[in-house]
């Protein structure tokens, strides 16, 4: 895999996220992470990219700018090592601190979707005592793609159906965790 491109750190004018463009086997992605870990990854371009227009330049110096740089670093091997099969759980710290409280919990069921397993959106639902389309829109917003897996939510009877980062890269990492086989 080529080394990463990726944008200079830059710091949102609120302060408390830093965002990277990341190179993965998947494409250039956008990382965003707080003092509490990963708060987002996003397929460049994807539906629900977030408006990178009010990020500043960061302060290079700051503490936080150095330990996110580590954390773009594993995200990156992680990513690879995922991409390649080496690794089916990724041991990153998340910060899921942006959407609804709807929305959070929808995102911490997805992550008890394990490697080479789907769900359908009624059973998601259901688990988290909604209605199937609310359900199905908290996943399409989920912030952080691959790593909280909402590409493993299928239709009923295992359609492939809507994925923010595009149906190509829902199929491939569908693939990947041989759901076709």
């Amino acid at each position: 895999m080529p080394h990463p491109q990726r944008l200079p750190i830059v710091t949102s004018r609120l302060g408390h996220q830093q965002v990277a463009r990341i190179a993965s086997p998947y494409g250039p992605m956008v990382a965003a992470a707080c003092e509490g870990g990963l708060s987002g990854l996003w397929f460049e371009g994807q539906k629900h990219f977030p408006d990178l227009s009010a990020m500043t330049t960061g302060d290079t110096q700051h503490p936080h700018h150095v330990k996110h740089q580590q954390l773009w670093r594993t995200l990156e091997a992680q990513l690879t090592a995922y991409a390649a099969g080496n690794l089916q759980h990724f041991d990153l710290p998340l910060h899921l601190c942006t959407g609804t409280a709807f929305g959070q919990r929808v995102w911490q069921r997805l992550l008890q979707v394990p490697f080479g397993h789907t769900t359908t959106y009624g059973e998601l639902a259901t688990m988290v005592n909604s209605a199937p389309r609310a359900t199905g829109g908290a996943v399409g917003r989920n912030p952080i793609a691959i790593i909280v897996p909402c590409h493993r939510v299928v239709g009923v009877n295992g359609a492939l159906t809507g994925y923010a980062g595009g149906m190509r890269n829902k199929t491939a990492l569908l693939r990947l965790e041989h759901y076709f086989d």
